[in-house]
């Protein structure tokens, strides 16, 4: 008596061969492929022999069970429930006449459908099934000689036309980088192949909203909304690939746009990326004839989405690559390496406004400076005044400063912004000494060329200040201001050179102060009371 295999929910049968042995796993050329992730690529063994049905587990990951009870291997009878992972079927004895009628059509790909039914197939495309050229390799398979003249000649010639389209069309599109021309060429692609009136492509933007990126017709002309959201949604949510043969009469997708537009048969696959990431949907359909697709071209379209989402993924990822590496180019001017990676990759690094922040701002300032530079030719001077930023900026990058800005001969540095860090004045503080110490080493080698010395002041003062990107859209310069920045830029000023000046808000901003000397309180334009003052004890 012959038998075959229910899934418990009625969506797949399949009839058992007598006297063979058949492979139940997920990869689509098993004898029975259950597309399911709990479901290992060969999971086990069905065989019908003169003794009954058996069943052999294969070492699969989740396991095979008879009626609730793990097994290895065990007998199976009519109306023995045998679950592979978690997928039940039953075990049915076919009576009367053996070969399958209309609801029992033996399916290979997903639900059983009785003549006249409109949807064919709803198939879940996951990692393993997206391989892209196993689908069309296995539906090449023949035994013998086909006659070149045969319906099953002409079908295989397709096939291999079809493989060696993909591994064309693999190479072609993941060399591509730009999104926008990827995108051009999927779809002129896929017109090469199948036999569809429009091609659209939706992608995920960074709201994670599906927006419309590219949607043409044979002609080549827009075809605009031509996406029946109906299908999106399902193909998107559930990360399945949808083939329909009649979207009129489908019940699944009742969206008043497919009534509009017209569309008889639709096809639509996920764009998946890395870790399953839904990128968008690659989506085709046909306005004149309903049952125009076939079950091998919807498996051709989830290869070719596999693909092309490879390649989004990658274009996207090469996008983003140049997009970085110029925003830290530029920002690496002014921000150490570290804390200008780290802005480079955030995507509000070069927006308008700003926050209010508590900064420590740091100015130096050559003493002398105009009356030496009289004294020097401009090449002379522009060496010496490249030698000496040179030095001063990596005293502030290696403690992590930003440089907001040279002011003639003045070098202005902050910590606090756009990112903070509980010991910005001790860092401050640091670069300070360091400069002081990198001057001294400067003026040495100087002394020894002849050339003319240096001799600077510092102020240090910690507080709130407003810190952001100021300026237009074409050109924006982050930057701190306010109080806090003045009144550390006096302090520079009122240091004589050689002193290192810092406000009494620095001092207790520190962790580790240095040896301070505390001096009389200063008066400083633009404050109603004088300001205490320390000085940097040196040796």
């Amino acid at each position: 008596m012959p038998f075959k295999l229910i899934s418990t929910e009625g969506e797949q049968t399949f009839e058992l061969r007598s006297g063979g042995t058949l492979v139940v796993g997920r990869a689509l050329t098993s004898d029975i492929p259950v597309l399911d992730p709990t479901i290992s690529r060969r999971h086990a063994e069905v065989l019908w022999d003169d003794t009954g049905v058996h069943v052999k587990d294969l070492g699969s990951s989740n396991g095979t069970f008879l009626n609730g009870v793990k097994v290895e291997a065990a007998k199976l009878s009519p109306g023995d429930v045998i679950t592979f992972g978690k997928v039940p079927f039953r075990l049915k004895e076919i009576v009367g006449d053996s070969r399958p009628g209309p609801t029992d059509t033996p399916s290979s790909f997903g639900p059983v459908v009785a003549p006249g039914a409109t949807i064919v197939r709803a198939l879940p495309v996951r990692s393993d099934s997206r391989q892209p050229f196993a689908a069309v390799r296995s539906s090449q398979t023949t035994t013998g000689v086909v006659d070149e003249s045969t319906p099953a000649r002409r079908v295989q010639e397709k096939n291999e036309q079809k493989l060696a389209l993909l591994l064309e069309v693999s190479k072609g599109l993941t060399s591509a980088v730009d999104v926008d021309a990827l995108l051009e060429k999927i779809v002129g692609e896929v017109y090469k192949i199948l036999d569809v009136d429009r091609v659209a492509i939706l992608l995920v933007d960074d709201q994670m909203q599906l927006q419309p990126k590219i949607a043409r017709d044979k002609r080549g002309t827009t075809a605009g909304k031509m996406v029946p959201q109906s299908i999106v949604r399902k193909v998107v949510e559930e990360k399945v690939a949808i083939l329909s043969d009649n979207t009129l009469e489908d019940q699944r997708f009742g969206g008043q746009s497919i009534v509009m537009q017209r569309v008889r048969s639709a096809m639509c696959g996920p764009l998946i990326g890395s870790e399953e990431r839904v990128l968008g949907v690659l989506y085709v359909d046909n306005l004149t004839t309903a049952h125009r697709f076939s079950e091998e071209d919807l498996e051709f379209l989830i290869a070719f989405a596999g693909i092309a989402g490879v390649a989004i993924e990658n274009s996207q990822f090469a996008d983003r690559i140049r997009r970085e590496t110029l925003a830290r180019s530029n920002f690496e001017r002014f921000f150490a390496p570290g804390l200008a990676a780290r802005i480079a990759s955030s995507p509000d690094a070069v927006k308008l406004g700003g926050e209010k922040r508590q900064v420590a701002v740091l100015f130096s300032d050559i003493r002398g400076f105009t009356a030496l530079s009289e004294t020097m030719t401009p090449e002379e001077i522009a060496t010496l005044l490249s030698e000496y930023f040179t030095e001063m900026v990596e005293c502030v990058f290696r403690n992590n400063g930003t440089l907001d800005k040279f002011i003639g001969d003045a070098v202005m540095a902050q910590w606090g912004a756009p990112i903070g860090e509980p010991d910005d004045a001790d860092r401050a503080m640091h670069a300070a000494l360091e400069m002081m110490t990198a001057l001294d080493e400067l003026n040495a080698r100087w002394r020894a060329e002849g050339r003319p010395q240096l001799s600077i002041g510092i102020g240090l003062n910690f507080g709130e200040a407003f810190a952001g990107n100021i300026g237009s859209e074409r050109r924006l310069e982050f930057t701190v201001i306010g109080d806090t920045v003045n009144t550390a830029s006096r302090l520079c000023s009122a240091a004589d050179g050689g002193e290192i000046l810092l406000s009494e808000d620095f001092r207790r901003a520190l962790h580790e102060p240095p040896p301070l000397d505390e001096r009389e309180p200063i008066e400083l334009k633009g404050k109603s009371q004088r300001i205490s003052l320390y000085c940097v004890t040196t040796t």
